[in-house]
This record gives structure tokens, C-alpha cells and sequence, in this order.
């Protein structure tokens, strides 16, 4: 057996919830939202509305959801050691992936509140989350929430309510005023976020507007950046993505029509704290694309903490850090101590 299709995994806590569901409708319902996802329009109506959609869903993106957001908040604690957020709020949680990828890390984590638009999703997602072998997924709050541009006492309801606030593919599912009225939540929710979208174009402009307004208000960015600067790859025909590479069940693989036993999710993301959270721990560097190696020789592309876009070629007479960057691979950290 496949081990990411063991007991208490992911995958098999999404088979149990959608046991009695007809695979044909699910890959009916997939080819949709694929069709929908990579248009990359901002959608008329909620995407998530009927069971047959939300289980589509469950089967095709959320285990994607929680790779993506699993890797990001592992860097995310890396950049703040002794951080250990003990409350956590999830944003447009759909069918709850990215607290699944969160809850992994904080196996005593003290709570979880999702908040989702669909009803169904909060179905599907609370049957998913009751298969998990964590105590905080099993526990976790679900609400209903939909974002409102006016509705004051929305913000008040989620003001300084966790440890960190998380919204992972949501803002590429708002209108551009939306995405901000999201950010301004998000920030008064926690004094540690976690954003991610897509690994495209558009959605690395998406996490760039999201970037400037924490950093305007008072956040510091934790990752992937190891500055507070302006992203040297923004600019024409570049952008900023990493990937998480995921083992396909085998309903994932016949939903979705592929052969290949894994997938890579590209994602975009931001973390970023308020001072006072955790002790900060900027990198050298941060490896912005997959390391090439040829004999005697590794090539590490870097985000670097002057705000600068670099190449650094490593080879063989550099010992332990040629050593180290063998091992290194994309999306990680390059620090001073690696450099020989």
C-alpha cells in the first residue's frame, strides 16, 4: 500500500468521507474544477455550492491544499524558532486541508476554527477531519463565514482571536477589493498569517498586494523572503513559486486521469509576524529555484537578504558546502554557515 494511503493519512481519511460517492460523478465534477481553476478568473458564483462540486473538491485539491500549505508552514517555523502557535484560524477553509497540514505540525495544538461559505464543504470536511488521529482536527470549530465588504461586526467577531491566521487559495477567489478587505481580517485576526495561492503569475502578484499590506501594517515577512525589500522577481516573464511534491492515492490518480504515482503543487505564499512573535531568523538566502548539479558543481539560484535575485555556483572544493547544497532543494533556506 501506498504509505500516504495508511490509516490516519490524509488520503484515507478523504476515501472514507466520500465513500458512496460514484467515481464517475467525481471525475465529471474534477475535470470542472480544472476547468474553472486554470481559467483563472476570478469566479461569478461560489465554486464550492453542491455536495457532487464539494466532493470533486475534497478529491482533487485538497490533498494539494495541505502539501502546499505543510510546506510553507514548515518554513514558516524555521524562520521563528521556539514558535509554537497554539490557536489557529483558517479563512475560506473549504473541505479543510490547510488546517489539516497545520494540525500535523502542532500535534498539541489547543484549537482549530474553520471558517467556510458552503455548507457542504463544512459536511464533507467535518467527516474528513473526524477520520484524523489528531485530537485538534477531531475537536476543530466550524463556522459559517462569508466575506461581507460592510459588515463591521465581522472583523470584530475574528479581532486578535488565534495565535495564526491562515488563508490558503482563497484571495484568487475574490475581486481585487475583496482580497483586501481579506487582508485587513487576517491581520487583525493573528499576529502571525500565513497566506498562499497558486504557483502563477497571477497568483504571485495576488501574495505581492497581500505582502505590501502586512508589511504597512507593522508585519514583518518570516518567508519565504529574507528581507522586508522589494521582490527582485517581479518583473516581466518572472515570478516567485515554489513546489511541494504530494503521493496521488489511487483515487486521486483515476479522478484526475493520471498515470504518475505523485504530482508537484506550485504554490506562492507569504508569512509574516508581528514584532514580538517568536525570535526571527532571516537566512543568507532562499533557494527560488530547483538547484541544478552537474558533475563537481551545484547552481543555486537565490532570493538573497539584500533584496536581490543571485546565482551562486558551488563546487566540489568548497567541502561542506558543497556537501550542503547537494542536498538542498528548492524553496529551502541558504545561510551564512553554508557557504564554507
Amino acid at each position: 500500500m501506498n504509505p500516504a494511503e495508511g490509516a490516519g493519512s490524509l488520503s484515507a481519511a478523504v476515501q472514507a468521507g466520500l465513500e458512496g460517492t460514484g467515481l464517475a460523478s467525481l471525475s465529471a465534477g474534477v475535470r470542472r474544477l480544472m476547468d474553472a481553476y486554470r481559467s483563472g478568473e476570478v469566479p461569478a458564483a461560489p465554486v464550492l455550492t453542491s455536495a457532487r462540486e464539494v466532493a470533486a473538491y475534497a478529491a482533487y485539491r485538497m490533498p494539494a491544499t495541505a502539501a502546499a500549505t505543510g510546506a510553507a508552514f514548515a518554513q514558516m517555523r524555521r524562520g521563528l524558532p521556539g514558535w509554537t502557535p497554539a490557536t489557529v484560524l483558517d479563512f475560506g477553509a473549504g473541505t479543510g486541508g490547510a488546517s489539516w497540514a497545520v494540525a500535523d505540525q502542532l500535534p498539541d495544538a489547543a484549537g482549530l476554527t474553520l471558517l467556510e461559505q458552503s455548507g457542504e464543504a463544512i459536511r464533507l470536511g467535518q467527516a474528513i477531519l473526524a477520520e484524523s488521529t489528531s485530537g485538534a482536527l477531531r475537536g476543530a470549530a466550524w463556522r459559517r463565514w462569508r466575506l461581507e465588504l460592510s459588515d463591521a461586526a465581522e472583523r470584530a467577531a475574528v479581532q486578535d482571536s488565534a495565535d495564526l491566521a491562515v488563508a490558503a487559495y482563497v484571495l484568487g477567489e475574490l475581486t481585487e477589493r475583496q482580497q483586501d478587505r481579506l487582508t485587513e481580517l487576517v491581520t487583525g485576526a493573528a499576529p502571525a498569517v500565513l497566506l498562499l495561492e497558486p504557483g502563477t503569475p497571477a497568483g504571485h502578484r495576488r501574495i505581492l498586494a497581500a505582502r505590501a499590506r502586512l508589511l504597512a501594517a507593522g508585519y514583518d515577512v518570516v518567508a519565504p523572503c529574507p528581507h522586508q525589500l522589494g521582490c527582485p522577481l517581479e518583473v516581466p516573464g518572472d515570478w516567485c513559486h515554489f513546489a511541494a511534491r504530494l503521493q496521488r492515492s489511487a483515487t486521486h490518480r483515476r479522478v484526475k486521469g493520471a498515470d504518475l504515482p505523485y504530482e508537484d503543487e506550485k504554490f506562492s505564499y507569504v508569512a509574516a509576524a508581528r514584532p514580538g512573535v517568536g525570535s526571527p531568523d532571516c537566512p543568507a538566502g532562499r533557494v527560488v529555484r530547483r538547484p541544478g548539479q552537474r558533475k563537481n558543481l551545484v547552481t543555486l539560484d537565490l532570493c538573497d537578504r539584500d533584496g536581490r535575485a543571485t546565482k551562486l555556483a558551488v563546487g566540489k572544493s568548497k567541502g561542506e558546502a558543497y556537501r550542503r547544497a547537494r542536498k538542498t532543494s528548492w524553496g529551502d533556506r541558504w545561510d551564512d554557515a553554508a557557504t564554507g
